[in-house]
């Protein structure tokens, strides 16, 4: 017979599969889970994040955040504030670790420890924040969401981003996201719409950030973007002639951990659609000075496309200095044929 009531409390700092493992065997083992979350004020991750992502891996149980300003090693506390939480006793407390005999019997009521030893999976939160990369196989797709590299190819018309991206996430074996402004500027075209307003820059960098979102999720530690929201505001003043608000206000929001600024001074290829090679090099200027006043790093890429790729993956390769994974040096059962995002 089933417990009526259990509870599971811990950081999930981030959740990993040893936090699946014990929150689907609480679910299995009552009818009822609550799962509290401790969020203390200089924790890396923001506990609403936390709490986000478990509503969505686990949606059976009851999720919430508290302030953790406790001591850890007080049970009793700890029992009296969960009985105050949870608004009664459980019937069943549900953990992984040595304090859960002690706050479950201070609370009266039943424990089952689930996996001490970490045989099922050897991981831990401490471990993931350490090295998060070298932990990939035991993170879920939203907490993979977070932690993926995102490398972001920029620059004027036709100076070949879209290729490198490409060749990029082949090599990498990881996904790219395409330029969606290219997608839509070919289905207004197609119509004969040849008219752009602040709603379509809009829509644009807000779409592109949502594309961007769902691949880092999917993406084998890097995700490379063909373009991303920042380089939607520099769009945005070529074709509109001046800066939008709301367009820069989310291309600030973007996250970038790499920018890879595609030179031009390769020949201008007209495919039908391009209309900018007479400003060409006038718009390379204006990534120069944008990019400069950003904190992310910027790699200018220059010359044939051997170097470009030699340059692109040097520079990306520093952004995992310390990590037990490093790109090219096999990708284990995350390797995948890379994919259109």
């Amino acid at each position: 017979m089933r417990a009526r009531r259990g509870v599971v409390v811990g950081k999930f700092l981030p959740p990993h599969r040893g936090h699946a493992l014990l929150i689907e065997t609480a679910l299995a083992g009552c009818e009822a889970l609550d799962v509290i979350v401790c969020e203390r004020v200089d924790d890396p991750i923001p506990g609403a994040e936390r709490v986000a992502w478990l509503r969505e891996l686990h949606p059976w149980a009851r999720i919430r955040k508290i302030e953790d300003v406790y001591d850890a090693d007080d049970s009793r506390l700890w029992a009296e504030l969960t009985i105050g939480w949870l608004g009664g006793r459980p019937d069943v407390a549900f953990t992984s670790e040595d304090y859960g005999e002690a706050w479950a019997r201070e609370m009266g009521c039943e424990h089952v420890l689930v996996d001490r030893a970490r045989t099922r999976f050897p991981i831990s939160g401490t471990a993931v924040r350490a090295d998060p990369h070298a932990s990939w196989d035991q993170l879920p797709p939203p907490v993979r969401g977070w932690y993926a590299k995102r490398v972001c190819l920029v620059g004027a018309e036709s100076t070949g981003k879209t290729t490198l991206a490409e060749a990029l996430a082949r090599r990498l074996e990881t996904v790219w996201v395409p330029e969606y402004g290219r997608e839509l500027t070919e289905a207004k075209y197609a119509r004969g719409d040849t008219r752009w307003s602040r709603e379509d820059f809009v829509a644009i960098a807000l779409e592109q950030q949502r594309r961007e979102d769902a691949a880092a999720r999917t993406a084998n530690r890097i995700v490379v973007c063909d373009t991303n929201a920042f380089a939607t505001t520099l769009w945005t003043r070529r074709y509109l002639g001046h800066h939008d608000p709301e367009v820069d206000a989310i291309g600030d929001r973007s996250r970038c951990d790499l920018y890879l600024l595609t030179g031009d001074e390769i020949p201008f290829v007209q495919d039908g659609i391009r209309d900018g090679e007479i400003i060409r090099h006038a718009m390379q200027d204006w990534f120069l000075e944008a990019l400069a006043r950003r904190a992310t790093p910027v790699r200018r890429l220059r010359g044939g496309p051997d170097e470009r790729m030699r340059d692109a993956l040097a520079a990306i390769g520093a952004l995992f200095t310390g990590s037990r994974w490093q790109p090219g040096s096999g990708s284990g059962r995350d390797a995948r044929r890379p994919r259109r995002a």
